[in-house]
């Protein structure tokens, strides 16, 4: 029962993905980057409404870029509410470098040599992994306490549930579904303004959602937070994909980008950062208090809520737990009767982390660079 109506919800799934992601031909010219040692000008696609990809918000708020990039270049960071924007930008080579989620960063590398005129976009970097980013549950407000995060998820049979679909939202709230052996009544595809609104109005009993948006909800009052991949085991991950041009063109530009994202990390991983990082996300969002911000990334929940110590791990490279998390995930996106992966596994070239690894080498460094712990 749960595997058939699932099925049915994958198939508009993928239809969503589809548009969301946007398989429509587009022509494409190559970009010129000019030689080594030239100044670049780059567009840069992040995401400041994604807690786990806020490396981007550190380099661009300290401009940690100019450092490493020859003298003369410029940065534009434009902002993407969903990683299948900057995808889509990228595709069309408006934006050469892109800060996102797991699964538009594993999407990106398939669907775009497939089904949008050749362009080659590759995961160069890893910016963080977790199990309470983007895989969190929350419950309308006069759902029962539960005494575990399971139990929550298990409250949820027969109840109307809800996650951006496509995401890894879906792919977490999916396999708790599964491991709690329970069935929605309606398992919708809704962004985050839509789960909001419901919440306020009574018409949902439980969505899962990705951080900071998550604080911002609870902390309001108009839900509870029940529920995280701490319960299930399951990793969430963000990460930096760029244009394959740009890597085979400007191999000083590749490695100096890498240069400012390691210092990023390094800038987030320091515990007495938390409050400039918290205030540089601040100045690069709208209508989310600091304090919330700052509890996304920093602040701790209770065991029976999905909270865990772990709030982020800066990997920099794509190490073992990385790769196990973008096989699972792939392997996700291939099993949706679409395949916006085109493969089980991502395609040869799709991870191109070897100057991150030389980055990490020449520094002295290794990776996790850092945690970052619920305090």
């Amino acid at each position: 029962m749960l595997k058939s109506k699932f099925h049915r919800v994958a198939t508009t799934v993928c239809a969503a993905t589809a548009i969301a992601f946007g398989f429509a031909q587009t022509a494409n010219a190559d970009v010129d980057f000019g030689s080594p040692g030239e100044a670049v000008s780059l567009v840069i696609g992040y995401q400041p409404y994604y807690t786990e990809s806020w490396s981007g918000v550190v380099n661009n708020g300290k401009q940690m870029w100019k450092k490493h990039l020859p003298e003369g270049s410029t940065a534009e960071f434009q902002i993407g509410l969903q990683g299948s924007v900057i995808v889509n930008a990228m595709t069309g080579e408006k934006q050469h470098i892109g800060y996102m989620g797991d699964m538009p960063a594993i999407a990106s590398t398939f669907r775009n040599i497939q089904e949008r005129g050749g362009t080659d976009i590759r995961i160069v970097a890893a910016l963080g992994t977790s199990k309470q980013q983007c895989n969190i549950f929350l419950i309308r407000n006069d759902a029962p306490e539960f005494e575990s995060g399971a139990d929550a998820v298990k409250w949820m049979d027969g109840k109307i549930t809800s996650a951006p679909h496509g995401a890894c939202t879906d792919r977490f709230a999916r396999l708790a579904f599964q491991k709690a052996g329970i069935e929605p009544a309606r398992y919708l595809n809704q962004n985050i303004e839509v789960i909001t609104t419901n919440f306020r109005a009574g018409k949902l009993d439980a969505a899962a959602i990705w951080e900071p948006t998550a604080s911002k909800i609870v902390m309001s009052g108009i839900a509870r937070r029940a529920a995280s991949g701490e319960d299930f085991d399951a990793l969430d991950g963000a990460f930096m994909v760029m244009l394959n041009d740009l890597i085979s063109q400007r191999p000083d530009v590749h490695r100096g980008w890498l240069e400012a994202e390691l210092d990023a990390q390094l800038f987030m991983a320091d515990p007495a950062n938390a409050d400039e990082v918290a205030a540089l996300a601040e100045s690069q969002t709208e209508k989310i208090d600091r304090e919330v911000l700052k509890h996304a990334m920093f602040g701790g929940w209770p065991a029976n809520q999905g909270g865990g110590e772990v709030k982020v791990q800066l990997d920099f490279i794509v190490n073992d737990r990385v790769q196990s998390l973008l096989d699972d995930a792939t392997a996700f996106l291939y099993s949706l009767p679409k395949k916006p992966a085109a493969e089980p596994s991502i395609r040869d070239g799709g991870v191109t982390d070897a100057m991150a690894r030389e980055v990490l080498e020449a520094r002295g460094l290794s990776s996790p660079l850092g945690v970052i712990t619920a305090n």
